[in-house]
């Protein structure tokens, strides 16, 4: 019987294992002699399914145990969490193995077309993806929930805040403050690969509880991989429970050995090891993809800085509102000095109004689709720069061009797209500078507005930024 279990459960990780080749899963899959140069090769299925083994040393797996990694694995793609009743979800269904562990529009869409296509020869065909928390109409018609179009179109879930005491909705019929005492918004997907690099960091921190250094989700509200698998199956696969100790440090394990690639992958070992100086992941570069690394330099980094590209350089603050919300700002000044792609009508409609009550006890109202951390902490009302309205945490950039769409709402379809709305960004930060004084984010000498890149250097920031 216990050679059947083992048996069952190396089998269970090779097939695992198969859909997940190429995607940078284990330190053991990116070795010298298990792969090819994208690592696609079978012998590296077999390497992960070995590691099942109890006395795998555990320099095959990136400092974690190999056994909590293998069972993080199975764990992640469960759809029956420690048997706990749930609706059927795995982290594996929103965080899509073949996606890049993201969820695009387009699959979300082809996902959908293609369970109606299984329903028409089984009714009861199934995918968990579509579940009614997730639906436009939930709200109203719960379990019966049936419009899935911020999904399909979008690549958008529901999140759901309590209002800050000092939030309110605006209700659209009255354009006076609701009842309301939580708000839905709408948030994609993000790649789980490089997680290890991209939580609290320690540098730069920002005044303003929670996570000042960094975190977890869009808006860096959770501090630990573990916390944030707990809230993804309390939230998403609504799972009636409570998930073991162990179980969710098997998925932080398991989500702390995937990596976009080798090069990401070997940046991690040395932090671990504070090895000085780092290994740079950048690939070979072309000539035109070093013109693009330095205008990165100069327009990006003070954002996207550190090692890990995510990390605010200072003077430059730690979180920012880089105007991707909708509506989109439009200047008042004719001609207008910037001038932002709108959002599309499918993305427009999760914006609402919100009334936030001031520490003095004056009332202003603002329009997004959302608030990111102003949900957690109500703190609005300072310099723009300095409250938390719309900010959201850094991301990472490592294998950009294979995760669009992009920013918290999916609303940038391209590289290009994110190209052009950081070009009006630039402009926007200039247009509203006081007294004409460059921030540190749009300067670097302090005194000209030099960061934007300029439009002969977009073709090589883009090259660039494609090769991450």
């Amino acid at each position: 019987m216990e050679h059947e279990q083992v048996w069952g459960r190396r089998a269970s990780v090779a097939v695992v294992a198969a859909a997940l080749v190429g995607t940078g899963l284990t330190a053991a899959a990116d070795r010298p002699g298990l792969r090819t140069e994208d690592g696609r090769t079978a012998a590296a299925v077999q390497q992960l399914a070995r590691l099942g083994q109890p006395d795998r040393a555990d320099g095959l797996c990136g400092g974690e145990p190999c056994e909590a990694v293998i069972r993080g694995l199975l764990h992640f793609f469960d759809h029956s969490p420690e048997g706990l009743p749930s609706n059927g979800r795995s982290c594996g269904d929103c965080h899509m193995a073949t996606d890049r562990f993201q969820l695009s529009p387009a699959n979300a869409e082809r996902r959908f077309q293609l369970l109606q296509w299984r329903r028409r020869y089984d009714p009861t065909a199934d995918d968990p993806l579509f579940r009614p928390i997730d639906a436009d109409d939930f709200r109203t018609n719960g379990d019966d929930a049936s419009d899935y179009s911020n999904l399909r179109q979008n690549g958008l879930i529901r999140v759901t805040f309590p209002l800050p005491p000092n939030v309110k909705l605006i209700d659209p019929a009255t354009n006076q403050p609701s009842t309301e005492t939580f708000v839905d918004v709408w948030r994609s997907v993000p790649t789980v690969n490089d997680v290890k690099i991209t939580g609290p960091d320690g540098g730069n921190p920002w005044p303003r509880d929670p996570n000042r250094d960094g975190g977890y989700q869009l808006d860096a509200r959770v501090a630990t991989l573990q916390e944030q698998a707990l809230g993804a199956l309390t939230n998403h696969a609504q799972v009636q429970g409570t998930p073991s100790p162990q179980f969710l440090d098997d998925l932080h394990s398991f989500q702390r050995v995937l990596f976009t690639n080798g090069r990401v992958r070997e940046l991690s070992d040395a932090i671990d090891e504070g090895t000085t100086p780092l290994p740079d992941p950048d690939p070979r570069l072309s000539p035109l993809e070093q013109q693009g690394k330095i205008v990165f330099t100069r327009a990006c980094a003070q954002c996207h800085g550190g090692p890990r590209q995510s990390t605010p350089q200072p003077p430059v603050i730690r979180y920012h509102d880089i105007f991707a919300g909708c509506p989109r700002p439009v200047d008042t000044v004719t001609p207008p000095r910037f001038t932002y792609v709108p959002c599309t009508p499918q993305l427009a409609r999760n914006a609402r109004t919100y009334e936030i009550t001031q520490a003095n006890g004056a009332k202003v109202r603002r329009t997004t689709d959302d608030p990111g951390r102003a949900l957690l902490t109500g703190f609005v009302g300072l310099p723009q720069p300095q409250d938390d309205w719309s900010k959201f945490d850094t991301p990472a950039l490592r294998g950009m061009s294979r995760t669009a769409p992009y920013f918290h709402n999916n609303s940038a379809a391209t590289l290009s797209d994110v190209l052009a709305h950081y070009v009006e960004f630039f402009k926007r930060v200039q247009a509203n500078a006081p007294g004409g004084v460059p921030p540190p984010i749009a300067t670097t000498d302090g005194v000209h507005f030099d960061r934007a890149p300029l439009p002969e250097e977009l073709p090589a920031l883009l090259a660039y930024l494609q090769r991450l």
